[in-house]
């Protein structure tokens, strides 16, 4: 098998995800035969360092011996079984220990397979939950401007990416758009706490004006990720918690892409010390092995659905997968990890080294910010720096990036005209550096005015 037999065989059955399937006319389809820690390796031998986890999922690396250990203990013990009547040790303990790492209050555990799921179960609970509080009117939902939080029409529909949602706009739910405190807008020598504070007062308003009928308010705590890697400060949440909780409206937190260590802390609710009232979990909750995600909630929200069956209270949404036994101890064995490694603490090491290994870029003249939380660090480019105006999307400057780093063995899928990196926790500072080395190269190939 070489990578052009794969390719070829590929392109005629195949229909990938977010992806122009013209544009593999020039651009090279690339097949991976291993992987291992934060390398993957293609059919014609060359190696590519995973700087993305591969969307943001794979947490301990490729491969992981300890998770690959525990994934075969399972297979010989049970690989599904329905979730409806029935159950089964993994599941349970894998509820116990989520709901013991969580923010407090947070109480009981619905399963499925995608993030996108997540997000949609808990839009339906809520509303589900003041209908059953016999409170009908209540059937809006408030968003950010810039969020994203999946790709099934409910997700769509309370995000706010016009690249993903504006073509199924006539199919969608309306919902109430507030603007993002995203600090990359913020005034010159003005401090992200002090603007996400500022932007607050648009929430605020439109709590004050809409709370009688909105079911809850959803946001992407901290970053919002497929909109370019947008960052705000932690005061945000602070006060939309307690906002929320004067106006009788649900708090949703998509922690999809930023949970399970990917700020600095465990959650990224844990930086304001909130709890909201529905917790998405996705991703990296089994370390990048197998599709599972979760929605954490109240024993107040899991009251309003327990009654006799006659009331017709009880929430029937499922998804045939739900909780299956391989997914929960992939998911085990990845907190395990975390539980027995000093993981939060090292990560905080290797977000230091990432913030000198790309400070270089400061001063670049088409880098407009480089941000960071945690793990997670985006550089922008744009065609102007000091009036921060961006390349037009059709030169595809991203895409020279991506294409540039291919060539030097890196995986960087830009958003748009934001490099990121988001590496699995296994890197070593020596990677970073490597990383940040193939990042100006590549940047300042796309960056060149003859582009």
């Amino acid at each position: 098998m070489t990578n052009e037999d794969l390719t070829r065989r590929d392109l005629s059955a195949l229909w990938h995800p977010c992806t122009q399937m013209k544009d593999h006319e020039q651009l090279p389809l690339i097949p991976i035969k291993r992987a291992q820690g934060v390398w993957l390796e293609d059919f014609d031998g060359k190696r590519y360092l995973d700087a993305i986890s591969s969307w943001w999922v794979n947490l301990f690396g490729h491969c992981n011996p300890r998770i690959n250990a525990a994934l075969r203990d399972q297979l010989d013990q049970l690989e599904h079984v329905l979730l409806a009547g029935f159950t089964h040790e993994p599941v349970i303990q894998l509820s116990e220990r989520l709901l013991a790492l969580a923010p407090q209050r947070l109480a009981r555990c619905f399963y499925a397979d995608s993030g996108s799921a997540a997000v949609e179960i808990a839009l339906k609970m809520s509303y589900h939950y003041w209908r059953n509080a016999g409170q009908t009117n209540k059937t809006k939902f408030i968003t950010l401007t810039n969020n994203y939080h999946g790709e099934t029409l409910g997700a769509l529909a309370v995000g706010n990416v016009a690249l993903y949602k504006e073509i199924y706009a006539p199919l969608l739910m309306q919902t109430i758009s507030v603007p993002s405190p995203d600090c990359f807008y913020r005034e010159t020598g003005e401090s992200c706490a002090a603007y996400s504070t500022r932007l607050f007062t648009h929430m605020e308003q439109a709590l004050k004006k809409h709370a009688h009928e909105a079911c809850a308010v959803i946001v992407e705590p901290l970053v919002q990720c497929a909109g370019g890697m947008r960052m705000y400060d932690p005061v945000y949440l602070t006060l939309l918690r307690e906002a929320c909780t004067r106006y009788g409206v649900h708090l949703i937190a998509d922690e999809i892409a930023v949970g399970f260590g990917r700020t600095g802390k465990m959650f990224a609710c844990d930086h304001a010390a909130i709890t909201p009232d529905f917790l998405c979990l996705g991703k990296g909750l089994t370390g990048g092995y197998l599709p599972l995600s979760a929605v954490l909630t109240t024993n107040e929200i899991y009251q309003a659905f327990y009654d006799d069956y006659a009331t017709l209270k009880a929430f029937l949404h499922s998804h045939s997968y739900t909780g299956n036994p391989l997914a929960c101890r992939a998911a085990l064995a990845t907190l395990d990890i975390f539980e027995q490694d000093k993981v939060l603490e090292n990560n905080r090491k290797l977000a230091m080294h990432m913030a000198d290994a790309t400070a270089r870029f400061e001063d670049h003249p088409h880098v407009a910010e480089v941000r960071q939380r945690g793990m997670i660090l985006a550089i922008e480019m744009v065609k102007d720096k000091a009036a921060r105006t961006p390349y037009p999307w059709q030169e595809r400057r991203g895409l020279a990036v991506y294409c540039n780093a291919l060539e030097q063995g890196v995986l960087l899928r830009p958003l748009g005209d934001v490099i990121y990196f988001m590496p699995p926790y296994v890197i070593t500072p020596e990677q970073i550096g490597h990383l940040a080395d193939v990042a100006g190269k590549a940047i300042h190939v796309a960056t060149r005015e003859a582009l």
